[in-house]
């Protein structure tokens, strides 16, 4: 099967060091504009949609971590990137995972954020998937506050909660319902041993879906993973609390060796 073909967009230096943004369920790459606006400056920032998502093309049928993760190699691919480092939201962040386990030698860190190496209550998504095909993407808006964000995150910004929503909205239910498959049946908890490359794992500290214990275990597992929470979250961290997920990244990133650029 060819690699999914995903819509990708790139900000930064041309020469500088890649980051690659894959970001989360009924969400879009805005989902990155914050981090994106504080890392551009040092970092080309390349970022794709989820298929189905923001101008991605729909799918047809389940699928499956392994061709989410192909088809963001696909789009590093197609920007020219060989090598970069990853920062992945929830279902982003399991892409970043898989990279880590079967794709190290074209990562050179990953960052994970809300996410798990075998998400909570895997039986929910099959029901999920269903309820979305059968009723729309919509039928998930009454959910998110409590869960994408915290509410009182809500009320201090209603037009960044009305944007969060409006890419739910926009999300098409086939491949949100797609997408819903591969988280269900993701789990790499037997492999994250065997990652080698440097790795943050960040929680919000009040995320219901994928709570702290979920990024402590994947911290845990990969030797020499740093583990950070950041209070007054929930799910979508990054969006709630950019300052705090922005110095994190910043740090974790500043840390990494720096290519060598090589002479004539």
């Amino acid at each position: 099967m060819a690699p999914l073909q995903l819509h990708h967009t790139s900000d930064g230096p041309a020469d500088a060091p890649v980051v690659l943004f894959g970001p989360s369920l009924g969400t879009d790459l805005h989902l990155f504009d914050a981090q994106v606006a504080a890392l551009s400056d040092r970092y080309r920032c390349v970022r794709f949609d989820l298929p189905g998502h923001g101008s991605s093309p729909d799918v047809d049928g389940d699928l499956a971590i392994a061709d989410l993760a192909e088809g963001a190699l696909a789009a590093a691919a197609a920007e020219g990137v060989e090598r970069f480092h990853y920062v992945g939201v929830s279902i982003g962040g399991a892409i970043g995972q898989w990279l880590a386990v079967h794709a190290g030698d074209r990562v050179r860190s990953i960052a994970v954020l809300a996410t798990a190496a075998r998400f909570p209550n895997p039986d929910a998504w099959p029901q999920r998937a269903a309820t979305v095909r059968a009723e729309g993407t919509g039928t998930m808006v009454a959910s998110r506050p409590g869960t994408w964000y915290v509410e009182d995150w809500a009320r201090r910004d209603p037009a960044g909660e009305k944007r969060l929503l409006d890419m739910l909205r926009a999300t098409r239910p086939e491949s949100y319902a797609a997408c819903c498959a591969a988280i269900g049946a993701f789990d790499v908890r037997a492999d994250l041993g065997s990652v080698s490359v440097p790795t943050l794992a960040v929680a919000g500290a009040d995320d219901p879906a994928t709570p702290p214990s979920s990024l402590r275990e994947i911290a845990e597992g990969i030797p020499g993973a740093r583990y950070a929470e950041v209070a007054d979250a929930a799910h979508l961290l990054n969006v709630e609390r950019p300052d705090e997920v922005n110095t994190l990244l910043a740090d974790h990133l500043h840390a990494q060796p720096r290519p060598r650029v090589m002479g004539p």
